[in-house]
């Protein structure tokens, strides 16, 4: 392995190459779409959107906001073969912050945030959307640095209640709201890929939930792979309205196991997989998983934002990753968001440019410049990699951040 340390700007870079590849074993981890961590951040990240958009088409900027702290507390249910109701709605925490007025026009977040919160659920858990609890923990209260010295009023206590656009500082120069990082690695190998894929098929729109509408959407999967045998723990709920017996649910969960093999022969070929389905049925107790609406927030189960898929859309603890929840934070400044999804393209780019494994990580300091990380480390498995092309592309990234923040206002980018 050989290194090369330089300053950019005000940014350490160190590109270290010739890294050993990442281990063939692998264990990961993914949450489907109705999975109660995945509706958080999905949902989290939506109010940030919707906000977003809102206050650049009333006053050409992104006001001051964050929804990075919603959770929901799950609901209760009823489920019977071929029948089920809801007995206790779902409730919505919208815990965070968001600039109220500007200039004195007042912003409807509450409304904005309902409206968008019933829509979502419509979407995504119809069953859901009518019993709703939508509980609002929204303030405008500055963060901490606002120091009275005198009759003025410091400039801090403007950024969530604005007289006009020109008191957001990062129209000047954005600058990092903390010190933190972000990271990225490029590429998947064939069984994180195949993780995706399966945990999508059965969760989100397929030719087998088309044709399958039993099929619920709080799919999970842990999986383990040694680049010959994979060994993979999924859950798949059934929607018990369309169920009507013990037998019919054990028929459908032979259809998903079937499907499995299926996948598994076109994605893996050659491989040895095994697959156990929903574990924690007792059939012959009639424990299953049985939903009424296809996900467990119906009955108690919770989702909190920033503990669900990352945002490469997988749960990985043998690679590189850190905990930030980045659905929600605004996309302005924001390097919790910013870093971890600016670290995956340059990781991606790397990866393209060496032909090779390429790992990111960017570090922040809270006050610095957003382009000018404290720290940026390129790890990157080529012997050989041109190092005036690396720091190129590092550079390249550092200047995307304004686009970055167009392209996660106009759902550009989709956060998994």
């Amino acid at each position: 392995m050989s290194r090369t340390s330089t300053i950019l700007g005000k940014t350490h870079l160190v590109i270290d190459t010739g890294v050993a590849h990442p281990p063939t074993t692998t264990i990961v981890e993914r949450k489907g779409l109705g999975h109660p961590d995945t509706l958080a951040d999905h949902l989290a990240e939506r109010l940030s959107r919707a906000y977003s958009r809102y206050t650049v088409e009333r006053f050409g900027a992104v006001l001051h906001h964050n929804f990075d702290k919603l959770a929901l507390l799950g609901g209760a249910s009823e489920v019977r073969y071929g029948a089920g109701r809801m007995t206790a709605p779902v409730r919505v925490l919208v815990n965070g912050r968001a600039a109220p007025m500007c200039g004195g026009e007042r912003i409807p977040v509450e409304e904005i945030v309902e409206a968008e919160a019933r829509a979502f659920f419509a979407r995504r858990l119809p069953e859901v959307s009518d019993h709703l609890d939508i509980t609002f923990n929204i303030t405008s209260n500055s963060s901490p640095g606002a120091v009275l010295t005198g009759d003025e009023v410091p400039d801090r206590t403007r950024w969530f209640n604005p007289r006009s656009i020109e008191d957001l500082r990062e129209r000047r120069v954005r600058l990092s709201n903390d010190t933190s990082l972000g990271t990225g690695w490029a590429p998947e190998n064939v069984f994180e890929s195949f993780v995706r894929e399966l945990v999508d098929h059965f969760s989100g729109e397929s030719d087998f939930t088309l044709s399958h509408a039993w099929c619920g959407s709080d799919v999970k999967l842990m999986g383990y792979w040694d680049g010959e045998q994979a060994d993979v723990v999924l859950c798949v709920p059934q929607k018990s309205r369309l169920v009507t017996s013990r037998a019919e649910y054990t028929r459908n969960a032979e259809s998903v196991l079937a499907e499995c093999h299926r996948l598994a022969g076109l994605r893996l070929p050659g491989a040895q997989a095994r697959f156990r389905l929903n574990a924690r049925d007792v059939p012959e107790r009639d424990e299953l998983y049985l939903t009424y609406t296809g996900s467990s927030i119906e009955s108690g189960d919770e989702g909190v934002v920033g503990r669900g898929n990352r945002v490469n859309g997988l749960i990985t603890p043998l690679r590189p990753m850190n905990l930030e929840g980045a659905n929600g934070k605004n996309p302005v400044y924001h390097v919790g968001k910013l870093y971890n999804i600016a670290a995956r393209r340059l990781a991606e780019r790397l990866h393209e440019a060496t032909d090779g494994h390429a790992e990111v990580h960017l570090v922040s300091t809270t006050g610095q410049r957003l382009d000018q990380p404290w720290r940026v480390l390129v790890r990157l498995s080529s012997p050989d990699a041109e190092v005036d092309k690396v720091q190129a592309l590092v550079a390249q990234a550092m200047d995307e951040f304004p686009t970055l923040t167009d392209e996660l206002v106009s759902d550009g980018i989709v956060l998994s």
